[in-house]
């Protein structure tokens, strides 16, 4: 079993492609929080008691962690240790976008996969493969490759033309075609540009794709609905993390989403 599968079972049993993102910003946490030991944590384990009955995934951006050192990283590690035991079947993605040469990249795998225990990270293509043999030889693990990011600014290079195709449909058939032997690659892929992903649906078939820009970037579901589901109605990890974590009601902003992708996944 890949274990891409462990986020599909998921997905099947509550019907739902919901990740939520724990972008725990220390200046946006709300102030009873603050005042305990572990303010992170604590609002993490929150969250994730608030939205686990809606969510497949579960998705820390390392940075709002690392931005308060040791403290932060343990606090992330607490996150991910009670993530493990209490919520085993909910799929884990470190959002990193980690990629160097490769004895360097293998210490991220030593970290992140091993040590943190998640099941996928956020990786870059722009090394190329011979770089990236350390997390893509893991095949128990999920690497989730860039391919076309949800921000404004993605096409200074994504849109480049190599031989006549832009390099975001260079990357999607590199991974595909090239990295993709152990059956472990996903891609990112914004919800912010629906056209593009309907092409890279069609390039890399049931490929699952992690899909942020719904939410505060104004990505709308029912589009990437329509031209992102595989021949499954799977393959999405649709991802909102400020929309949620945030809101006054992380709960009701959750089932919320959830019922907006289920409507439009017609299961």
């Amino acid at each position: 079993m890949s274990i891409i599968d462990k986020y599909n079972k998921r997905a099947k049993v509550i019907n739902s492609l919901l990740c939520v993102g724990l972008d725990a910003d220390f200046e946006k946490i709300p102030k009873k929080f603050l005042d305990m030991g572990n303010p992170q944590f604590e609002f993490n384990k929150w969250i994730i008691e608030e939205t686990y009955e809606y969510a497949s995934a579960f998705k820390p951006n390392i940075a709002f962690y690392e931005a308060r050192g040791d403290q932060g990283i343990r606090e992330l590690k607490m996150t991910m240790e009670y993530l493990i035991k209490n919520h085993p079947d909910i799929f884990t993605i470190c959002d990193c976008k980690r990629a160097d040469i490769g004895n360097t990249n293998q210490g991220y795998v030593d970290s992140l996969f091993d040590w943190f225990g998640f099941d996928a990270i956020t990786i870059h293509p722009y090394l190329g493969s011979e770089t990236l043999k350390p997390f893509l030889e893991r095949t128990d693990k999920g690497s989730i490759i860039l391919c076309r990011t949800s921000n404004p600014g993605a096409g200074e290079l994504q849109d480049l033309l190599v031989d006549g195709k832009p390099l975001w449909q260079i990357v999607a058939e590199k991974v595909s075609n090239e990295w993709n032997k152990n059956n472990n690659c996903m891609l990112v892929v914004g919800a912010t540009y629906p056209e593009e992903m309907k092409k890279i649906r069609a390039i890399v078939g049931d490929m699952t794709f992690l899909v942020p820009g719904i939410g505060a970037q104004g990505g709308s579901v029912e589009e990437i609905m329509k031209v992102g589901l595989n021949s499954q109605g799977l393959g999405l990890i649709i991802s909102s993390s400020r929309g949620i974590i945030f809101s006054e009601n992380p709960k009701e902003e959750a089932k919320k989403l959830c019922e907006e992708i289920r409507r439009n996944r017609g299961v």
